[in-house]
């Protein structure tokens, strides 16, 4: 009996994710396409069999994806009507589709005065005026996707320590859930094997923080200057993300935020 080949992998959007996806698939042996408006300009370091043009916004480049190739979207889904008219040349329907949402897709709780702020899975409702969730929920009921609802992503350049210098964040109250790259890379990969179509699993470390309290730890650890910033009195979200370590078994290489944020510091994370 002649052994199936893999389907290759494309990753739709070669972000800071997606390019920790190329190579993390590589890593396992899969067959893994990049993809970008511009190739040849923001793919320079991959082999060019490796790179693909794609733009949603241009059929033309539409054909470019192989039928029958798992796909993981990497950015947002929208347009909603370029969604749709894309969903449809795939003329054989991909083997396994994962999209990229966001744990933005909620709707802000109807108690709000509550604090801490009640956790939230995938049962809870999502802001359907949402463009994003928009094409999200089509590519979940039409084709099958898994969408990962995916909290604030951080890592080797996206260090939320430096969000702190920069005077992007200050002491608040508000809670922030994250989720390290090299997680969210193997979740989606873990996904793509063992997700159930058509389901949706937040994507969080499970552990919030609220800024105040990393913001106090940050001077204590690494000596970071916290900037003085407009109070935020909003109570911000916290993620459940039992679901998925139930139903894909999935167990983090960086739970504890701070053990991350060491290693990032010190360039070895």
């Amino acid at each position: 009996m002649t052994r199936q080949k893999p389907s290759p992998l494309i990753v739709l959007g070669s972000g800071y994710t997606g390019r920790v996806l190329h190579k993390t698939g590589t890593s396992q042996g899969k067959t893994v396409h990049a993809t970008s408006r511009n190739p040849l300009k923001n793919l320079a370091d991959i082999s060019s069999e490796q790179r693909l043009r794609f733009d949603l916004e241009q059929p033309s480049t539409w054909p470019n994806i192989p039928a029958g190739a798992d796909l993981i979207w990497c950015f947002p889904a929208t347009p909603l009507e370029q969604v749709q008219a894309f969903a449809r040349t795939l003329d054989a329907p991909p083997r396994r589709m994962v999209i990229l949402g966001s744990t933005s897709a909620y709707e802000e709780s109807d108690h709000s005065a509550d604090y801490p702020p009640p956790w939230i899975d995938e049962s809870a409702p999502i802001d359907r005026t949402k463009p994003r969730v928009q094409g999200e929920e089509f590519l979940r009921a039409n084709c099958g996707a898994i969408v990962l609802r995916v909290a604030g992503i951080y890592g080797p350049g996206r260090n939320p320590l430096d969000w702190i210098r920069q005077g992007r964040v200050g002491l608040s109250r508000k809670y922030v859930n994250l989720v390290h790259v090299d997680d969210l890379s193997a979740i989606c990969l873990l996904a793509l094997d063992k997700g159930k179509p058509g389901e949706a699993y937040n994507v969080s470390d499970g552990t919030p923080h609220t800024w105040d309290e990393i913001c106090v730890t940050a001077p204590q650890r690494w000596g970071v200057t916290v900037a003085a910033t407009q109070e935020n009195r909003t109570s911000g979200k916290r993620i459940s993300n039992a679901k998925l370590r139930a139903e894909l078994s999935y167990t983090f290489k960086h739970p504890d935020l701070y053990e991350a944020l060491a290693l990032i510091e010190s360039g070895t994370g």
